[in-house]
């Protein structure tokens, strides 16, 4: 009799999890989802024709298997002169490759890092090694020349003191007169200081950045934008969180990209640039509707192949016996209830509400640690606008998918421009498509806010800074998502003890970001779910290698210097 996984969640993680399940074993997937939208945080949002990406969605991966599992889902719309490779491997398809700076690690500051090893004679190795490598993969044509990938070049900037700083900050004559002579030599003096003189231990976020960058550029380019982010103090978040997210980032690494991008050939070819640290990737793949649409396609593929994705069923109780999961409850917003038993379970709902679901004895402290865990709520305000008052040096509109607002006398965050993620986000290519992002929590009054409220104060915002002016704004559009972004705070330093809990139940799988609490990107996400399928097939799930695929890792992969 085939057996049947219960997949919480229609999200990356969990629509991963389900097409993996059908392609490579026989058990049967049911896919529930709480709200009428596929893809998790990872959805796109329709509006009048315009569509917004949620936070943004890169998709690069250091993974060739992510890389891959993209590309055969949609393939890159290109024309046939040129190749890309990644991992030593070449695609016979055409990718533009390794154009300018790429935009940072989303909710930080302005630098960004190489690889543990940072060493100039990284990409003359990898060249030599795709040199070598004798298999060419060959991508299938679009058949759909909707259902593709496009090639876009990151550019992302900071806007500080009403300028616009590069990103990465680079060591340009425009930089260091941004920044002034007294704030440039005070930079250079406390980053001198962090290096003789170390914070020991690291216990906060704070003490992370001051180590790798000096008190000065430190409250300069961090302090404000991630407590913007994080409504926390530096002080108060785990250097954890900073070891996760920004492992190996450094002013010295900075100064090394610089110096490695200014003297260096230019290459071609690599779209996957994995010999480049995720923060300095310069090109992405991008659906050409946006993210949502690779995600409905692949809900699609699972209903086609006989999985089953329940729609606008939230599940509020999830039944044990011993350490195994029987059953869940599911309630939809009619009020009705179903039962849904199986074998293995797959969890991608948030910790809280899963512990909250579990009908099992649930030791005090490990309850107490799940209502301690904290979320980051997150609000787009999408509007359209004729144009922008800042521009290029050409007159035309700004080439940024990011600005990061670093302005401390606005709440704004960052600000997307839908139209170079893709000009197919955009219903009259003459106007202008962008994305105010708002940082709070549930329980403020910006996300209480009613919408016309929240559209007038959104406009203000960015109009008190100088990037339009309020009378070319046409229409708008706000958007709320709950707990986008686990927090590093609040119970956080005894998460292990929930971490053993919930591993303690033997066919209940945590996978995806609000899964596992864990900040990470969408290739992550993925990844948890894979490595969970993988093990179903080999007969036995590491829980362990789930909880080590981390941002930043090598997935696995040791790099040659280790």
């Amino acid at each position: 009799m085939a057996k049947t996984a219960v997949l919480i969640g229609a999200g990356p993680a969990g629509l991963t999890a389900a097409l993996e399940l059908l392609r490579r074993t026989d058990i049967h997937p049911i896919v529930l989802e709480a709200s009428d939208e596929i893809g998790g945080i990872s959805r796109t949002i329709r509006y009048k024709g315009n569509r917004m990406d949620i936070g943004g969605h890169r998709f690069f991966s250091k993974s060739d298997r992510v890389m891959q599992w993209w590309m055969d889902l949609m393939p890159p719309a290109l024309d046939e002169a040129q190749e890309i490779s990644y991992q030593g491997k070449q695609r016979l398809v055409t990718v533009p490759a390794h154009p300018p700076e790429e935009p940072p690690l989303r909710g930080l500051g302005p630098l960004q890092h190489e690889p543990e090893a940072e060493d100039l004679d990284l990409a003359e190795e990898l060249k030599e090694q795709i040199a070598h490598e004798d298999e060419n993969l060959v991508a299938a044509p679009p058949v759909d020349p909707d259902l593709v990938m496009l090639i876009r070049p990151r550019k992302s900037r900071i806007y500080y003191l009403r300028k616009f700083f590069d990103y990465p900050i680079t060591l340009t004559r425009q930089t260091l007169e941004n920044l002034g002579l007294l704030r440039t030599m005070r930079v250079g003096v406390s980053y001198m200081k962090s290096r003789v003189s170390q914070i020991t231990p690291e216990k906060s976020l704070e003490d992370f950045l001051i180590n790798r960058f000096g008190r000065e550029l430190y409250l300069t380019f961090f302090k404000s934008y991630t407590e913007k982010v994080w409504g926390t103090p530096c002080d108060q978040i785990s250097a954890e969180w900073g070891a996760q997210r920004i492992k190996g980032l450094s002013l010295t690494t900075a100064i090394k990209h610089f110096l490695k991008k200014t003297f260096s050939r230019k290459t071609t070819g690599d779209v996957a640039q994995k010999g480049t640290d995720t923060s300095l990737i310069e090109r992405f793949m991008y659906p050409k509707f946006g993210p949502g649409q690779l995600w409905e396609h692949a809900a699609d593929q699972i209903i086609a192949k006989g999985g089953e994705i329940r729609m606008g069923w939230k599940v509020d109780r999830v039944h044990c016996e011993g350490s195994r999961i029987v059953s869940i409850e599911a309630v939809n917003e009619a009020g009705q209830r179903e039962t849904i038993t199986g074998d293995y379970f797959f969890s991608t709902m948030p910790m809280k509400d899963l512990v909250r679901a579990l009908d099992a004895d649930v030791p005090a402290p490990v309850r107490e640690i799940s209502e301690g865990l904290e979320y980051r709520d997150f609000i787009t305000v999408g509007l359209l606008a004729e144009r922008l008052k800042v521009r290029e040096t050409d007159g035309g509109l700004l080439k940024d998918t990011w600005i990061y607002v670093q302005e401390p006398d606005v709440l704004l965050g960052r600000l997307q421009i839908f139209n170079n993620w893709s000009p197919h986000l955009v219903a009259d290519p003459s106007k202008v498509w962008i994305g105010l992002e708002y940082f709070c929590y549930e329980t403020d009054d910006l996300w209480k806010m009613a919408d016309e409220d929240l559209k007038r104060f959104a406009i203000a915002e960015v109009a008190k800074i100088g990037i339009l002016d309020a009378a070319d704004v046409s229409d708008s559009h706000v958007v709320r998502v709950p707990k986008t972004y686990p927090a590093y705070f609040g119970t956080y330093n005894r998460f292990d003890e929930l971490k053993a809990y919930t591993d303690s139940f033997e066919n209940l799988f945590l996978v995806g970001r609000n899964g596992m609490h864990k900040y990470n990107n969408q290739d992550h996400s993925m990844l948890t779910a894979m490595t969970v399928v993988d093990g179903l097939v080999a007969g036995h799930v590491d829980k362990a290698s789930l909880w080590s695929i981390n941002t930043e890792q090598e997935y696995h992969e040791e790099k040659a210097e280790k």
